[in-house]
């Protein structure tokens, strides 16, 4: 492959020029090769911040960091397979109860997942709260692991897209992180990295999301579904409201809980509404489901019938885990000792700020502010009262699980302001837009061929 000016190459995307796709491949295989130093892929990511990437600069950026190590060969995987990514929001436990329905609705899912970072919780910390687990699975194992119960939960190996692993090292500490283009192809990359039939995004939109608009939340689906649509993969993206944590558990041994409740049919409303809703349009998108309510249904089906608990149990079972926490949770990590916010007034709860909780749960230690900080996976909150509901002053709004009272302190400064109560309240729709758009959000449109 040529070589080009790495300056030159700055200070044309500085200046708005279109880079060409063997310029944009050279950027980011030399980064990956540790060729161009940090400083210079700084500049030029930020250089990307201030002037974007225009839909082909998009295309063969994100090829290049998929290209960058191994992408998973899963022909031998017989099931069609879909994913779902989550941009993050607070208790988001939704991929958890969700992917081993799926599973038992028979399409595979291979889903490599994050860790936390910042009021955001990760579905690794979440699973690797339950004694054993393992989410470091080699791409070779994928194979036989989807054949056999459907499901993988794995996080990033060292050689798959490892050229997104330091270019969001560098975003992280450069101040690149909200970059359009820049987020849609470390999200795209990974997961075309996984050899999909199909990919469900759950956008999350509102006080505790990356995205705080609609406009640019839409604006980031419709460039991940550009970036799948570039590479042969459907991608349907689901606008979902984070205004207020999801559910009523926040951290992670807790989230375990819930999720185990939710596959009882026992979760809170707006968990088991999301999980459904995914399950839907990930059967109707891998052509298990005619319709995206037919998957609905199935879902549903596989709730009721304990289905989908019996997958989950055998996913614990393969990743090393224990599964009789499904049936005693005293095996979770559990905190020494808890403390209840209460409402200071009598009202409607207007807003239960999520990011305030989020926040508050990293400095409990169920989370990280930075990428090195250990998780605690006992500490957590219980929510008792989120928006629309009634309080009298008082009454518990939280119980916060704790094992250090100076990390508990430092929590209480955000979460006994996270309330608000007023005289009335109306929550907002949980699901606000579905892109590609539909007239009616459950109409069936002609699913992609199974397999893939």
């Amino acid at each position: 492959m040529s070589s080009f000016s790495v300056p030159e190459l700055i200070r044309a995307k500085r200046d708005g020029a279109t880079l060409s796709p063997e310029q944009l491949r050279w950027i980011v295989e030399s980064y990956t090769a540790d060729t161009i130093p940090d400083y210079q892929m700084s500049a030029m990511l930020m250089a990307i911040l201030f002037n974007g990437l225009n839909r082909e600069e998009l295309a063969a950026w994100t090829a290049a960091m998929l290209h960058s190590g191994d992408v998973l060969d899963l022909s031998a995987v017989a099931a069609s397979k879909v994913d779902k990514h989550s941009t993050g929001g607070v208790g988001d436990k939704i991929s958890i109860p969700l992917v081993p329905l799926v599973a038992a609705c028979g399409i595979a899912v291979p889903m490599i997942s994050g860790r936390g970072l910042g009021h955001t919780g990760g579905t690794l910390d979440k699973l690797e709260s339950i004694p054993g687990f393992t989410t470091t699975i080699p791409p070779s194992a994928f194979p036989a692991q989807l054949n056999a119960i459907g499901l993988v939960f794995a996080g990033q190996t060292e050689t798959l897209v490892p050229a997104d692993r330091k270019i969001y090292a560098l975003r992280d500490a450069t101040g690149t992180v909200p970059s359009l283009p820049l987020i849609s192809s470390s999200i795209m990359s990974k997961k075309l990295a996984e050899d999909i039939a199909g990919l469900v995004l759950d956008v999350k939109v509102g006080h505790g999301a990356f995205m705080k608009t609609v406009e640019d939340a839409r604006a980031l689906a419709e460039t991940m579904a550009g970036i799948g649509d570039a590479n042969g993969t459907p991608v349907v993206a689901v606008l979902t409201n984070m205004d207020q944590p999801l559910g009523t558990e926040v951290g992670n041994a807790n989230e375990i809980m819930e999720s185990i409740a939710t596959l009882r049919g026992e979760g809170p409303s707006d968990v088991t509404a999301l999980t459904v809703r995914f399950g839907g349009e990930m059967l109707f998108l891998g052509g298990a489901a005619s319709t995206v309510p037919a998957g609905e249904e199935a879902i549903v089906a596989a709730i009721e019938s304990g289905a989908g608990l019996e997958r989950f149990a055998a996913v614990i079972a393969a990743q090393g885990g224990d599964p009789r926490v499904i049936e005693d949770h005293s095996l979770l990590p559990s905190p020494t000792y808890s403390h209840t916010v209460t409402a200071s007034a009598s009202g409607v709860v207007a807003a239960c700020n999520a990011l305030d909780v989020g926040r508050a749960a990293v400095r409990l230690g169920a989370g990280r502010a930075r990428k090195e900080d250990e998780v605690d996976p006992a500490v957590g909150i219980t929510l008792h009262a989120k928006m629309g509901d009634e309080v009298a002053a008082g009454e518990p709004l939280a119980t916060v699980g704790y094992n250090d009272e100076n990390r508990l302190a430092a929590a209480l400064e955000l979460l006994e302001g996270a309330w608000t109560i007023d005289r009335m309240a109306r929550p907002k729709e949980l699901i606000i837009e579905t892109i590609p758009g539909r007239e009616d959000p459950h109409a069936g449109r002609v699913p992609p061929a199974a397999g893939g």
